[in-house]
């Protein structure tokens, strides 16, 4: 129950990512702001009505948002996410409003209307999408029979909630009531579910039911409007209550908790989790996307989670009774803010409670994670540090995510489905006992949680998207390249004292070349030092030695990259070239395997230079050292070309 919960809370994204384009063509158009009303009726589709038979029944009105609803919510649950199912959504959701207004004109399903009727069609579309009928109609067969099905299936839905809605609509007006009746706590309460839900991913049930059903507007021209951030659009100056609380949250409270994390932080890898938490904090006051930052002390402190709840459903209650009222198309961000200023009220009072609050969150968790000692960001124990990325397949960075997530995972065979929303991936798997939680961390998770045996989901965070069609991609292959290291071979992180020290005098070049610092090799994942610190050669001849005495930790199944590990345990990885792991192993020789013993100056591979250099990015070749010290950084000094076997032209500082 529980998952097919999570993946109702999944389709509405697809609904609600379209919003903001909505929302931003309604305010530009209003005569406060450019005053055009083609722009303002162009944003008005989405979340206005549509009279279906106004000569015949001028009640009989379905709302576009629903609609949006019902295809979106389709394609969400269909199992490929085929059209077909989007037009049978929209088919089931028309004949529902009329199969209903039959019987009981009063009903008025709103967005829940459309939501039902998403989740029948995309049901539908996995039970009959390949369906075979007899010769004679074979024609529709297939997912040409998903749209007759799905109206068929909506008559009889439409004949039940005709007789039953109407008990069910008392209910949520009966909710509703209480809520509003119930002023600050009714407000303040669902501040602090909403919070509470973030962690299963049922929050957005929840939203849609307030913000697109809860309460009525009429404006001057005798258009309804249903719903929060509906009625708040439309002028209704009432509305805004079910979301104006989020702003001092989103756009300081949580923001000044990444401030917080950053000054508890380790003062070694404070530098190193600034980027990381600035970055959250920036998103979370632009976008209003929080669950990155929440997402990063949920778990490590069930309490101060708890806390931050509790100063969600307060900021509801105080915005409430300072009677002020904003909105937003998406989130409570910089972005609606401005775009809504004009219509708020109160908005500058709002910032000042905004600041009140980054205050409040700076305080409680910076000593919260003081006293707790919490193991927030830059916090963590050496053998728990999970901000650096390991050495994977895949010259794309999410590629290299998804690598490393698979692997995580258990592979393939653990895996079953794969799917995502606004931030996490959400995936099925055969045994969540089988997921390596740390490793997955170590490729660029912000957090794991199984939900079920069978149900895990990775938060990555506003770019999720990338990392779902990369794990997609690996999926659909039949033998998914691997990590140097699998969960099974896996080691522990090494502590400081394990770390290796790099003997300069004993290190001599890999390859002829021009020699460059990491920064300038054209590809962010490396000169970022997302991988480790080192250098980079723009090869001469492509040929390839052994830098030091020591093992073959890893070829690489592209035979791009080698791992190689020195007698005094200093890990290196010579990546051949960027972006040639697209290659499939096509210019590349390699003459040692995994396991081998290797001498300084044996001979590794060779590079195909005139084979490849007009099918890759760049030949240039970066050199990695992946398990320096903490601290330590790599400064190349001597410039231009060295050759193969040279010695001391760079240094450890």
């Amino acid at each position: 129950m529980l998952s097919f919960l999570q993946k109702i809370g999944k389709s509405l994204m697809l609904p609600i990512a379209v919003l903001p384009a909505a929302g931003l063509l309604l305010r530009l158009g209003q005569p406060d702001l450019l005053d055009i009303k083609f722009i303002a009726e162009a944003g008005n589709a989405f979340f206005g009505s549509m009279t279906l038979d106004p000569a015949n029944d001028p009640g009989a009105v379905f709302s576009n948002l629903a609609l949006l609803f019902a295809i979106g919510v389709a394609i969400g649950f269909a199992k490929d996410n085929n059209g077909a199912a989007a037009l049978a959504g929209a088919i089931g959701y028309m004949v529902l409003v009329f199969t209903t207004h039959a019987i009981d004109p009063s009903v008025n399903m709103g967005v829940l209307g459309g939501i039902i009727s998403g989740i029948a069609a995309g049901l539908l579309y996995n039970r009959f999408h390949d369906i075979q009928l007899p010769t004679w109609l074979s024609f529709f067969g297939g997912r040409r029979f998903i749209p007759i099905i799905t109206a068929v299936v909506s008559v009889i839905i439409g004949i039940v909630f005709g007789y039953v809605w109407p008990y069910v609509q008392n209910g949520i007006d009966s909710l509703a009531h209480w809520i509003t009746t119930s002023g600050a706590f009714g407000y303040g309460a669902f501040g602090f579910l909403n919070r509470l839900l973030i962690p299963l991913g049922l929050h957005h049930i929840i939203n849609t039911l307030v913000w697109f059903d809860f309460g009525t507007f009429t404006d001057a021209a005798g258009a309804v409007y249903h719903g929060d951030i509906t009625r708040f659009l439309h002028g209704d100056k009432t509305a805004g209550v079910f979301t104006t609380g989020f702003f001092p949250i989103m756009m300081f409270g949580l923001p000044a908790a990444c401030i917080a994390m950053i000054m508890a932080s380790k003062k070694e890898r404070r530098k190193k989790v600034a980027g990381l938490l600035l970055g959250m904090a920036l998103t979370s006051f632009v976008t209003g996307v929080t669950e990155p930052i929440e997402f990063s002390f949920m778990f490590i402190s069930p309490l101060l989670y708890g806390i931050h709840a509790l100063l969600t459903a307060s900021s509801f209650a105080i915005t409430y009774l300072l009677g002020i009222h904003t909105s937003f198309s998406f989130s409570a961000s910089l972005i609606d803010y401005i775009l809504n200023f004009g219509i708020a009220q109160k908005p500058l009072l709002l910032i000042l409670v905004g600041i009140i609050y980054a205050v409040v969150y700076f305080v409680v968790f910076y000593f919260f994670i003081k006293w707790r000692d919490l193991k927030t960001p830059g916090r963590e124990d050496e053998d728990e540090v999970n901000d650096e990325v390991e050495n994977v397949t895949g010259d794309d960075k999410y590629t290299r995510m998804a690598t490393g997530f698979l692997a995580g995972l258990g592979g393939k065979e653990n895996l079953t489905n794969i799917d995502n929303c606004a931030t996490r991936l959400r995936l099925d798997v055969k045994n969540s006992g089988d997921v390596n939680d740390s490793m997955i961390k170590r490729y660029g998770a912000r957090g794991v949680m199984k939900t079920s045996k069978t149900s895990v989901q990775i938060i990555v965070g506003p770019d999720v998207e990338f990392a779902a069609n990369a794990l997609k991609k690996l999926y659909a292959m039949d033998q998914p390249p691997v990590p140097a290291t699998s969960p099974i071979q896996e080691k522990a992180v090494e502590t400081e004292d394990q770390k290796a020290h790099v003997n300069i005098q004993q290190f001599s070049s890999p390859l002829s070349g021009q020699i460059m610092e990491i920064e300038k090799v054209p590809d962010q994942v490396f000169s970022q030092k997302m991988m480790g610190d080192g250098f980079g050669i723009d090869p001469q001849d492509g040929e390839v030695y052994a830098p030091f005495n020591g093992i073959v930790k890893s070829v690489f199944p592209t035979k791009h990259a080698i791992g190689l590990e020195s007698e005094d345990g200093l890990e290196v990885l010579i990546h051949m070239g960027l972006d040639t792991v697209n290659l499939k192993g096509e210019g590349f020789t390699v003459y040692v395997n995994e396991g081998d013993q290797i001498s300084i100056g044996q001979k590794l591979a060779d590079i195909d230079i005139e084979a490849i250099k007009n099918k890759v990015p760049s030949l240039i070749t970066p050199v990695v050292f992946t398990n320096l010290k903490d601290g330590q950084q790599v400064k190349v000094v001597k410039s231009g070309f060295i050759h193969h076997g040279d010695k001391e032209f760079f240094e450890i500082h």
